[in-house]
């Protein structure tokens, strides 16, 4: 899932794709690069961030989607609000990527029941307006996972298909760099939610922590997509059904290398698996 910030404040990329023409021609680029589908946002939610109204952020995201879904791109739109998703939704929108999993906005779920389209539906604790809030656990694993699937049965009981909801853990919302870590290592809990998972650590703020180390200064949020790529390798390992990133390329290849090194260990636990070894090693 390639990202596409229609915006003039996101933390990693904001005001570079803020014009309709270039951020449809950004989204084209990261399908060209090997994304399978395009997540397009005019809100950041930013730790921090102040809200868009109404009208702003349908003017930032409705003409994108209408462009890229024009060019056959699969879109999915990235709002709290039910009025923009349904209107992304009628300009080609596939999917709904809802940070609130429903929560901000009462009238999303009836929504995209209505409109019979998927829903990625992510751990949240609140608006970050204040920063971040909320963001003390006991077992962070198993809270989110409880919290998950609570709001997995209210989106269930609000008329969505089961068959159509995605979740997200929310890596950075409300969470500190450890609440992160703890969730990636335990990826597999989440997908016994019984969903399609989806894994959003693109440049966030956990990933320039462990780069840090211990006594140094976090790197800018685009000089971490070798360490995104790294997460977005294992998330597939793990079973993730997709990862979304700011940049396509280098994740793209690392999901291809977990890809066949998952098969090479299939093959070669395979009745009758094995081979002569080679003369040479390639070096």
């Amino acid at each position: 899932m390639g990202v596409v910030n229609v915006t003039p404040d996101s933390f990693s990329d904001g005001g570079r794709w803020f014009d309709t023409t270039a951020a449809v021609k950004h989204g084209l680029e990261l399908v060209a690069e090997g994304a399978d589908l395009v997540d397009v946002g005019g809100e950041s939610t930013r730790p921090g961030a102040t809200r868009v109204d109404e009208a702003e952020e349908l003017r930032r995201v409705v003409p994108v989607v209408r462009g890229l879904a024009s060019e056959g791109v699969v879109v999915s739109v990235d709002t709290m609000r039910a009025s923009v998703a349904a209107q992304a939704l009628a300009a080609g929108a596939a999917l709904v990527n809802d940070v609130s999993g429903g929560l901000a906005d009462p009238a999303m779920i009836p929504v995209v029941a209505e409109a019979g389209a998927p829903f990625v539906v992510m751990h949240w604790r609140g608006f970050l307006e204040g920063g971040n809030v909320k963001g003390v656990y006991g077992d962070v694993v198993g809270e989110v996972v409880d919290e998950l699937h609570a709001r997995v049965e209210a989106v269930l009981a609000g008329g969505v298909a089961p068959d159509r909801i995605v979740v997200d853990p929310g890596l950075g919302f409300s969470k500190e760099a450890e609440h992160d870590l703890a969730l990636l290592a335990h990826l597999e809990r989440l997908a016994g939610l019984g969903h399609p998972l989806l894994v959003a650590a693109s440049r966030k703020r956990f990933l320039g922590r462990v780069l840090a180390g211990p006594q140094g200064a976090p790197p800018p949020a685009r000089e971490r997509d070798a360490a995104t790529a790294a997460v977005s390798a294992l998330a597939a390992q793990a079973g993730a059904w997709a990862v979304r990133v700011h940049e396509v390329r280098a994740t793209a290849d690392a999901v291809r290398v977990a890809r066949a090194l998952e098969e090479a260990r299939g093959a070669a636990s395979a009745p009758g698996a094995g081979g002569e070894r080679g003369a040479e090693g390639e070096r």
